[in-house]
């Protein structure tokens, strides 16, 4: 019997232990390690592109909405509650038109709103009052202090090319642009940037070739936007033209390239556009980079349709960071938004504004601190489209009043206060810090947990966006090394409700675990 009763005592402690440690572990903090010395990459800017519909909306809409438009992408202003007026983006793009506007319907592309001005005519005269829409928003970013202006080209001006087109319409992945208008190609980019730098607007970076990898070819009618394939012989030829042009003109903007349409096609790939990095910054490729003065050691690329499962999302990532860190160059990302299925991760039901901005916010993570990247670029600032389901192309939702397009209303979607986690705070020259954690899990796990990425070197001591993307509210407690004392803390939460849309919580003693509301993103500023 007291064998017995003895037995009974020590199961019971043994389910007690057992439970004890099922509570703890449920319960446990979430512990995040920053040391100050452990850096990483130097950021330098989060932007988004005003592609398209700025041009109705900048030239006709009413003053207060674009006004308010503006505001919201650009201002770092903050309420007298400390929540923020803006997102404080600190890079714009700026699309340089090919002339498809002026060709009409007999453009060959089907959505006139797609259609883009050009600034230069077939006489070989420029017209400075062309792109009016696409200059107020540029002229707004300029004005609310954006740092970087980027102005980007989808297509050489279309009395270039080969086919008087703004897109291709003979599948062959060729450039579009004539094998003789490589210099005035060139010559025609640094005249706009020449242009707006007597106007006050330097852009600090021009890219002549956008996605190369893309055939970019219909049939006429049946065109989605203006669009040219490029080899890698192409890109070299063009980035050497356009890089003589900026040293003859003594301009001082620097050449962003290649904005590649996959991550993969930067370090892999069998096309004539493939291995980029490898191909244009070993000093012994034909098509290297390294002797120019206006490249940059940079490499661009576009996040699109490698988001699909944590695992390749993961791997793609991690192979680009090795890939750049061996050849001694920085990688951006200058395109993304959710033009594949990947953000549905595996659900067939219509994904909340709330579901598309925390996985908006997971992919900036992801390429950020897996990827290693020093910029981070939206596609596209606003758009048509629901406010409430799938919101996967924009930061703001567009409903037209009209079919010209002339009038019309917006709403914020999540995705831009998701965005405004890491552009208002995260600023132009702050350092990435590399963090450990407790929990010992991998990073393909981390990406359904909590996320982190931290940064230093700005005004506060030290900035940290993270991501709580599961279910049930969770506590994180950063174990702070080789930082000046920090005395307090205040966060800024973007939720599901209605009101959380980087909303400032009380400024609170630093002493240990900090909450996270369940699917949220929440930035931490320390000091």
């Amino acid at each position: 019997m007291k064998i017995f009763k003895s037995y009974l005592s020590l199961s019971a402690l043994l389910l007690l232990s057992l439970y004890s440690s099922g509570q703890n572990k449920k319960g446990n903090t979430l512990v995040i390690t920053v040391d100050a010395k452990n850096t990483a990459q130097t950021m330098h800017n989060f932007g988004a592109s005003g592609c398209w519909f700025s041009e109705g909306i900048g030239k006709y809409w009413p003053v207060e909405k674009r006004e308010k438009m503006a505001e919201l992408l650009f201002s770092k202003a903050r309420a007298a509650d400390g929540s923020p007026k803006g997102i404080g983006l600190s890079a714009w793009r700026f699309n340089i038109g090919g002339g498809t506007a002026e060709q009409g319907d007999s453009s060959g592309i089907k959505d006139f709103r797609k259609r883009v001005e050009c600034f230069l005519a077939p006489d070989g005269t420029y017209d400075w009052n062309k792109q009016a829409g696409y200059q107020w928003f540029l002229r707004k970013a300029k004005a609310y202090g954006v740092e970087n202006l980027i102005a980007f080209s989808n297509t050489p001006p279309v009395q270039f090319n080969q086919n008087g087109r703004g897109f291709k319409t003979v599948k062959d992945y060729k450039a579009n642009l004539k094998p003789d208008k490589y210099e005035a190609y060139a010559d025609f980019l640094t005249e706009v940037i020449k242009h707006f730098d007597k106007e006050g607007l330097h852009f600090n970076y021009v890219s002549p070739v956008n996605e190369p990898q893309w055939d970019w070819s219909n049939k006429p009618g049946q065109a989605s936007q203006e669009g040219s394939p490029w080899s890698n012989a192409d890109i070299h030829k063009v980035i050497s033209a356009v890089d003589a042009s900026l040293e003859k003109k003594k301009l001082s903007s620097q050449i962003l390239t290649t904005e590649a349409g996959m991550l993969t096609y930067l370090y892999g790939g069998k096309s004539s556009a493939s291995s980029q990095i490898q191909q244009f910054y070993t000093d012994t490729s034909r098509y290297s980079f390294n002797k120019l003065k206006h490249v940059p050691r940079f490499i661009a690329g576009h996040s699109y349709f490698t988001d699909s499962g944590d695992s390749s999302i993961v791997a793609v990532r991690q192979h680009l960071a090795d890939s750049v860190s061996k050849y001694g160059i920085e990688y951006w990302q200058s395109e993304y938004s959710m033009l594949g299925d990947g953000f549905r991760e595996g659900s067939k039901e219509k994904r909340s504004q709330m579901d598309c901005a925390l996985f908006l916010a997971k992919m900036i993570n992801q390429d950020i601190t897996v990827g290693n990247a020093a910029a981070w670029q939206l596609w596209n600032a606003w758009e048509p489209g629901s406010a409430e389901w799938d919101t996967r192309y924009y930061l703001l939702a567009l409903k037209p009043a009209n079919e010209q397009y002339t009038d019309g209303s917006f709403t914020i979607t999540k995705n831009l206060w998701a965005m405004g986690n890491y552009s208002l705070f995260v600023r132009p020259g702050m350092k990435r810090i590399n963090t450990s954690r407790n929990d010992g899990l991998s990073p393909v796990k981390v990406a359904q947990d909590v996320m982190v990425a931290a940064f230093t070197g700005g005004n506060d001591k030290l900035v940290m966006v993270v991501i709580n993307y599961t279910n049930e509210a969770r506590n994180i407690s950063p174990e702070l090394k080789n930082f000046k004392t920090v005395k307090k803390y205040r966060t800024y939460v973007t939720t599901a409700n209605v009101n959380d849309n980087l909303k400032p919580c009380a400024e609170q003693k630093f002493s240990g675990a900090i909450s996270l509301l369940p699917r949220s993103v929440t930035t931490i500023v320390l000091n």
